[in-house]
Order: C-alpha cells, then structure tokens, then sequence
C-alpha cells in the first residue's frame, strides 16, 4: 500500500494532486450566506493552500452566493499556471434557509458567465450542475453545459448529487469528468456511485469527506474513533488524517477537497495524501 497515487487526471487532461480545497466554509454565517467576514485572512488561506501544494479549489456560485468566487479571485488571480478551479451552478439562494434548484438553461448561462466574471477566468477548468432540477428535464440542463463547452466558457462538465441513471442519461449527451456526491467514513451509502466512476475514469469527489461536525460527541465519525485513533496511534497522526487517507486508498479516482478555515487543519489536510496504510490498517476500516 505503499504506492499511493497522489494525483489524478480529471477530464484525461487535468492532473489534479488528490487533496484540493473546498472553499464553502469561506463564507458567511448561518447558511454559508454573505461575505465572509474576515476576508483577509481567507485571502491568506487560500494563499496558504497554494503554498502547501493544492492545485484544486472547488466553489460555487451558491456559496455567498458569488461572495465566495469573489474571494477566491482576490486571493489569487492572476492565477498559478498548473491551479484548477472548479465551480457548480443550477442553484438559487437568495437566504440562508431558502436553497432553490434552478437547472434551466437560462439560469444556467447566466450562472456560467456570471462565475467567469467573478472569478476572471476565460474558461473555467470544471464546471458542475450543483444538483439535478426536479422541474427541468436533465438533458435539458447538460445540453446548455454542452452548449457552453463548445462555445469555451467550460473545459470540463461534471455533475453533482446524482444517482448512475442520471450520470448514464446524462453521458449520452456529454463528456461527463467529475461526480460530487455525499461519502465519506461514516456515510458509504453512494458506494455504488463511486464504484460507476472508477470503472468509467470520471473523478468522484465527495462532499462531506469526514462528515458533518466530525467532533462533536455523538457524530458518526466520534462513534467510529475508536478504530480511527489506533490506527491513528500507531501512524503518529489524528483520527481525521485516518479518515481521509482510507479515502484516497478506497479508489485511484476519489480526489478530496475537505474545507477548513484554520491553517493548522489545512496542513494536516494535506499531510493525509502521504499516509501510507497497509492492509492490516485497511482491514478493519473497511469493515467499520
């Protein structure tokens, strides 16, 4: 287990170091809504991450909504040569608790063009549907992100919580390069998602990838920290680390993008990409 990959090519073409960077929590709160409210230090964060050999930063227009772009922007542009952003679109939220999926075209175009402005890019590298629209037939949705890749504003197209049949239905249109769906230690239920992606080559990043408060008393990961911390132990490194490590040896395609707003996490973040588990470890995580 020793000769763990440590980068994936999303897309064929787009080499991307495994642990990237999900910028959600760069936001305001309650419900990742507004600026955040210490914009410098984001700025730093983000700076932080690039110095520490992050090359994938996930947003979307939903976190803000826009602010978090914006931010990105700020930190970064003009950008490293070799740095992918990823965004998503196909969501309205104009309140923190009000969360609307919008897949039509037209909100989708507008979302494109609006992400390309707030984050000055020309292209942008990857490009997600946040989640499918119950009132707007899929194709429908993929067909303007088709649209929008030939017309340059997108590299790649990925899609976000959906189930095989949509990835399927939606592959009949266009180059599908990335899955973002919910898994992680605690919560394997898209198991069958992630194992359609690695047999197909398409990137599977989750969201989530240690779970809702992975500390607090009573939070699936605290009630598996038992196995985590020994393994943990005999590492030198925390129960987290564990976590996300088991992610990266579950499947050559999982490409990982915790969030995080403190510098000290970040680095341990990355430090997870050099775990080396042996199959004692793995053992009894898998049947965790």
């Amino acid at each position: 287990m020793d000769n763990l990959v440590t980068t994936f090519a999303i897309g064929g073409d787009l080499s991307v170091n495994r642990i990237g960077y999900g910028a959600m929590r760069l936001t305001g709160q309650p419900g990742n809504f507004g600026p955040y409210p210490e914009w410098e230090s984001g700025r730093q964060l983000l700076q932080r991450a690039i110095d520490l050999g992050i090359n994938l930063i996930d947003t979307a227009e939903a976190y803000g909504p826009g602010f978090n772009e914006e931010l990105i922007a700020s930190a970064l542009h003009p950008y490293p040569k070799n740095l992918v952003i990823a965004t998503k679109g196909g969501i309205n939220k104009p309140a923190p608790d009000d969360i609307r999926a919008d897949g039509s075209p037209g909100n989708l175009r507008r979302g494109c063009e609006e992400s390309l402005q707030r984050l000055k890019l020309d292209r942008i590298d990857l490009y997600q549907l946040h989640r499918p629209d119950p009132n707007v037939p899929l194709a429908e949705s993929v067909g303007m992100l088709a649209e929008l890749q030939r017309e340059g504003k997108i590299r790649h197209i990925g899609l976000s919580n959906v189930t095989i049949a949509q990835i399927e239905m939606a592959r009949q249109i266009a180059a599908i390069a990335s899955v973002q769906n919910r898994f992680s230690f605690v919560d394997r239920s898209g198991e069958d998602v992630l194992d359609y992606c690695t047999q197909n080559h398409i990137a599977f990043i989750p969201w989530g990838p240690l779970g809702a408060n992975p500390l607090k008393p009573g939070a699936p990961l605290a009630r598996s920290a038992g196995v985590l911390a020994d393994i943990a132990a005999r590492h030198g490194v925390k129960p987290n680390q564990i976590a996300l490590s088991w992610l990266l040896h579950r499947a050559p395609n999982i490409v990982l993008i915790p969030g995080t707003t403190a510098s000290a996490h970040l680095e341990e973040n990355v430090a997870s990409s050099s775990i080396a588990l042996s199959a004692e470890d793995i053992a009894p995580l898998r049947a965790t």
